[in-house]
């Protein structure tokens, strides 16, 4: 049998950015013709905790921490996955022995990273071999249930990097504001795969959102999933011409959640899949300030001055199907 041909792709979470954006990406891969999303085998997945630790947190509150963070996903009650705690190692994260790490390291020069997903997978299958998680001990941490002023908060990062260790890429849902410091606070967040985090004493980002919650359903669907939950799917375009990276948020009318996706080719077609059945409001939106390179890894958006725009209808998203086709033609500004 051949062994499989592996790489590392890297995920990270910052502490400030320069934009607001909205919707959920999954990690992916490509093999040959075939479009490849990043995941687990199915069965429990173990990850380890390392002693090698931080000032601020004890192993056994990182591993406490970490643990709360990934029952969050655990628990989805459309998704199967069970990623469970297996030990204390010495090992460091990133340390490529085949053992997946979660631990503290110390990267004073990465003044924006809280934390990072590193990902080695098989090339052909898209099957996740390893994963590492490390949080930046060079920034002031709390393991703590409670908030702690000056602190970041542990859990909400570990459950926003849990998301990176299933699969998930960065949700935009979220809404940050300029600080005298040139960067961005971020001040709401409607999906814990946003990619700024909440400023220090703020446990806001534990609780996963609908966006979130249909992503990792989308990657690890349990036993009638696709048949309870329906889709939207079209197409965006300019000038007669397909929109590469528009942003697509459907907005529930009744439950008022917001799940979105990007157009991921040059004809301008996205699917927001993992939806609840019902009636749907959909917005179309430039990625026109933003951290395109926490959505787009080497390949970039190449038309971003369009106004933002509604679909002219309620959008109607069946139990076990998709929408009629939404296809939207925005203008240029």
């Amino acid at each position: 049998m051949s062994l499989p041909a592996r790489t590392l792709v890297l995920a990270a979470v910052v502490a400030v950015a320069s934009s607001p954006t909205h919707a959920y990406l999954k990690i992916g891969t490509s093999f040959g013709s075939d479009a490849l999303s990043l995941k687990w085998r199915p069965g429990t997945v173990a990850y380890f905790v390392s002693t090698s630790g931080s000032e601020d947190v004890s192993p056994d509150e990182l591993q406490a921490a970490v643990a709360r963070g990934f029952e969050r996903w655990n628990t989805v009650a459309t998704a199967e996955v069970d990623f469970r705690f297996g030990g204390f190692v010495s090992n460091a994260p990133f340390d490529a022995d085949d053992v997946n790490t979660i631990g503290f390291a110390d990267r004073p020069e990465l003044d924006r990273v809280l934390a990072s997903t590193g990902l080695t997978y098989d090339t052909r299958t898209g099957e996740v071999l390893e994963a590492d998680i490390f949080f930046n001990s060079a920034f002031d941490w709390s393991g703590s249930e409670a908030a702690q002023p000056g602190r970041f908060d542990l859990e909400a990062i570990a459950t926003h990097e849990a998301g990176h260790f299933l699969g998930l890429g960065h949700s935009a849902l979220g809404e940050t504001e300029r600080v005298p410091s040139g960067g961005r606070r971020l001040i709401a967040s409607a999906a814990v795969m946003f990619p700024i985090a909440f400023g220090p004493g703020n446990i806001s980002g534990r609780a996963l959102r609908a966006d979130d919650i249909a992503g990792v359903s989308d990657i690890y669907p349990r036993s009638r999933f696709r048949q309870s939950s329906g889709s939207i799917q079209g197409r965006i375009t300019k000038g007669g011409r397909g929109v590469f990276g528009a942003h697509v948020v459907a907005f529930n009318l009744r439950t008022q959640d917001l799940v979105g996706n990007f157009t991921l080719d040059d004809n301008g077609g996205f699917v927001i899949a993992g939806l609840t059945p019902g009636l749907y409001v959909v917005r179309v939106e430039p990625l026109d300030d933003g951290e395109l390179s926490s959505f787009f890894d080497g390949v970039e958006p190449d038309d971003v001055a369009f106004s933002p725009r509604f679909h002219d209808r309620i959008v109607v998203v069946p139990a076990g199907g998709t929408s009629e086709l939404v296809d939207v033609a925005v203008e240029g500004r």
